[in-house]
This record gives C-alpha cells, sequence and structure tokens, in this order.
C-alpha cells in the first residue's frame, strides 16, 4: 500500500511517514497543501492511501477531498483526515464530501494503525 501525506506541517509530515514506514507501508509522495497535492498526484500513480490535514493554504483538506472524489481515476483511493477539527459537524462534513475516515490530532501510532485497519489495511 503506498500513500500521499498532504499536511502543512513538516513536523506532522514527518510523523506520518514515520508511522507509515514502521507499519511497512511505502509513501509515494508529500505536499504541504492541496495545491501541491493535486500536482503530485498528477507525478504519480494513483495512491492507495492519501493522509489529508483539514486546514491548510492555498487549497484546505476539504476541498482536497472533494477535488480528488471528482476524478474517477481514484475512486479506489482510500482517504483519512488527520487534522485537529473534532466537531460533529465538520466530521459530518469531510465524510460526505468523500473522506473515508477522520483521525483527530494529537495521534499516536497505535490510533494510525487502527483508522488503516478500518479502511482494509492488514499489516
Amino acid at each position: 500500500m503506498n500513500a500521499l501525506v498532504v499536511d502543512d506541517s513538516r513536523a506532522t509530515r514527518a510523523i506520518l511517514k514515520r508511522i507509515l514506514a514502521s507499519l511497512g507501508l511505502e509513501l509515494a509522495a508529500e505536499a504541504s497543501n492541496g495545491v501541491e497535492a493535486l500536482a503530485r498526484l498528477g507525478e504519480i500513480a494513483a495512491p492507495d492511501l492519501m493522509l489529508v490535514d483539514w486546514n491548510m493554504p492555498e487549497m484546505n483538506g476539504l476541498e482536497l477531498v472533494q477535488s480528488v472524489r471528482a476524478d474517477a481515476a481514484y475512486a479506489a483511493t482510500r482517504i483519512l483526515m488527520v487534522t485537529t477539527e473534532s466537531e460533529a459537524a465538520q466530521i459530518s462534513t469531510a465524510l460526505a464530501a468523500g473522506a473515508d475516515e477522520f483521525l483527530m490530532k494529537p495521534f499516536s501510532a497505535d490510533d494510525l494503525r487502527a483508522k488503516l485497519e478500518m479502511l482494509g489495511w492488514q499489516g
């Protein structure tokens, strides 16, 4: 399984990459915002998984999810929102936009593993 990590925080991207590597998942690419993520998607094969922050400059995570879901080429890509947004209405909005699951920051490696398992990953 390969992943695209999208977060404007370099530290969060590093944490996610480290956890993914420890789980045996391959990093396809990383991006610091939605615009950059869309450009990366044009450069790589469709990732199996996208980990997307909500609050980013240029294009936020919700807009990115909507853009990805509008393209049939990424229909099989699983999207995990990884964000500080925690209100029920925001979670519902993200899921309605096409996110498959939601992980609130701060999170542990075990939290991420559990969400990946919910998305069908079998470590």
